[in-house]
């Protein structure tokens, strides 16, 4: 009867982790948004890290974060810092890795606590108009086996993409109200 029992418990034990073979381990999110502005005004706001304090919803979950920054904002190697005690927030930093004048911005999204991760991210714009522009936010994530599994519980791309509308939208009300 023990053996029985052992042996039903390591299948139980084991059911997850054979499960977590078969799951995706990485995702990808993007939104867009559509700003009516050039494309120079637009980019030349998004380019600068510290803007994004003004429309990144992770940056108004905790007013009282502490902030910190390295290097000359908007070129390449540009550090934004955060730490926070709330832990939707938590602490990491952000660095741009490249940019592409007019085009795009790489980032690499080094998050520190309450878990620990490297992500890249980026931002694109481009002229969809004369005084148009399509924005484009994204973000890449990985899971390791087998913590992927929590991808069967938790939608993160439906999660970070409504993080990323809500800062586009955000964007959008802030730029078009620029003369």
């Amino acid at each position: 009867m023990l053996k029985k029992f052992i042996f039903v418990l390591a299948i139980i034990v084991a059911i997850p982790f054979v499960t977590a073979l078969f799951i995706k381990k990485d995702y990808q999110v993007e939104r867009v948004v559509v700003i009516n502005q050039p494309v120079t005004e637009v980019f030349d706001y998004v380019k600068y890290l510290k803007n994004q304090d003004n429309f990144s919803k992770w940056a108004s979950m905790d007013p009282d974060m502490q902030k910190t920054y390295r290097g000359t904002d908007a070129t390449v190697g540009f550090v934004s810092a955060w730490a926070s005690d709330n832990p939707d927030v938590g602490v990491g930093e952000q660095e741009i890795k490249a940019i592409t004048a007019g085009q795009r911005i790489d980032f690499e999204l080094r998050f520190l606590s309450p878990f620990q991760a490297t992500e890249p991210a980026y931002m694109t714009t481009a002229a969809v108009g004369d005084n148009q522009t399509e924005v484009r936010w994204g973000f890449s994530g990985h899971m390791d086996y087998p913590m992927n599994l929590m991808f069967l519980f938790m939608d993160f791309e439906a999660m970070i993409g409504a993080d990323l509308q809500q800062g586009l939208d955000t964007l959008k009300v802030i730029l078009e109200k620029l003369p």
